[in-house]
């Protein structure tokens, strides 16, 4: 059996590291098995399936990048070998690399789930990133992006990199039945009547709540019977939810928590908003798409999580609440597409996870 170790930080419940999840879940483990870096002594949202899948989890610490680097390299020349060693962390993934070259670790891969990053304005944040790209470069052997864009972003003027496309399991999303709102959500108030909004993901500054919070309070303003569901958890859920006490929106805003259940608050809900300053690609863009459930998007996310399918609806950070609210309007009257038209459309643009683990499995057998 081959070992493919990577390299996350953590493994909580966010866009890539779901990915990495919806492949591990439908990998052949009789050849190959993943186990994780942490740079965390956190427990993780999906520290137990892992082990329970049989993967390792080693934790890292370093109070900077180098000593960080130093107990990578320590680490991966003890628990050697690794058939190949995948890093997922953006711009750390040229340390890392260091670390993997030095330990002997032949094939070293880096992953690319991003298309943008909130420091890429500053100076600082440019020569970093100029160095970054650099050492990525020079030590990685194999590229994996999730999307065209995403290759670009981080691994500009290299040619042969792998489109593995952020596949989810169709089947889980296309018939997870529709139930009762009010229940899903342990919210009494949601009747059939209502229009529930979700958004899913990290509660932090990137994912911009507080967009969200101030949409909903002109929605309540205009009269609007709807709920918004914030599913996730994260460093800025005690702000958000002062905010929304604040004002006075604790009627029409139900916060969830992290869940798992991700197909079943996509199926009990008719829109989902995301008005993220920049995203990658979104696994749950993908979900959404799947679940035929439409999606209203900050302009800044890339165009590229837009499957054709007339589910996904994009409107500027910028533009003035009224137009988000037009844009809601509009949504509401558009005819969703069949679940086979959506797994047709989906599959043949490799969202399949049953595809994408074959893919990915090849990739591993002949680098």
């Amino acid at each position: 059996m081959n070992r493919i170790l990577h390299i996350v930080g953590k493994m909580n419940r966010a866009g890539a590291e779901t990915m990495i999840m919806n492949l591990y879940r439908k990998l052949d483990r009789t050849k190959f098995q993943f186990d994780f870096i942490y740079f965390t002594n956190e427990t993780c949202d999906y520290d137990q399936e892992i082990e329970t899948l049989g993967g390792r989890i080693f934790r890292v610490s370093g109070s900077n990048p180098i000593t960080r680097t130093k107990a990578l390299y320590t680490l991966l020349k003890k628990e050697a070998p690794f058939h190949a060693v995948q890093c997922h962390q953006m711009f750390s993934n040229g340390l890392h690399l260091i670390a993997a070259n030095y330990a002997g670790v032949k094939m070293r891969i880096s992953h690319s789930h991003n298309t943008s990053d909130a420091n890429s304005d500053k100076l600082i944040g440019k020569i970093y990133h100029s160095l970054s790209k650099l050492l990525i470069k020079k030590y990685s052997t194999h590229f994996i992006a999730c999307g065209d864009a995403a290759g670009k972003f981080l691994f500009p003027n290299v040619e042969n990199v792998m489109l593995l496309p952020n596949a989810v399991n169709l089947d889980k999303f296309l018939n997870s039945p529709k139930a009762n709102a009010g229940q899903v959500f342990n919210n009494p108030s949601i009747t059939n009547e209502t229009f529930v909004i979700c958004q899913i993901g990290r509660l932090n500054e990137v994912k911009n709540h507080e967009f969200s919070v101030k949409l909903a309070q002109f929605l309540k303003k205009k009269g609007i019977d709807f709920q918004l569901i914030i599913v996730g958890g994260g460093p800025l859920e005690t702000k958000i939810k002062a905010q929304v006490s604040d004002l006075k929106l604790t009627d029409c805003i139900t916060f969830t928590g992290v869940r798992s259940d991700i197909e079943t608050v996509l199926a009990n809900a008719n829109l989902m908003l995301m008005p993220s300053y920049f995203e990658g690609f979104p696994v749950v863009l993908v979900e959404s798409q799947v679940s035929g459930i439409p999606a209203l998007i900050s302009s800044s996310i890339s165009k590229e999580v837009d499957m054709g399918l007339g589910l996904i609806h994009f409107c500027d950070l910028e533009d003035d609440l009224s137009i988000w609210f037009d844009k809601i309007k509009e949504i509401r009257t558009i005819k969703l597409p069949t679940p086979q038209k959506r797994y047709d459309v989906l599959s043949q643009a490799g969202y399949n996870i049953e595809l994408s683990i074959k893919k990915l499995q090849h990739f591993y057998e002949n680098i």
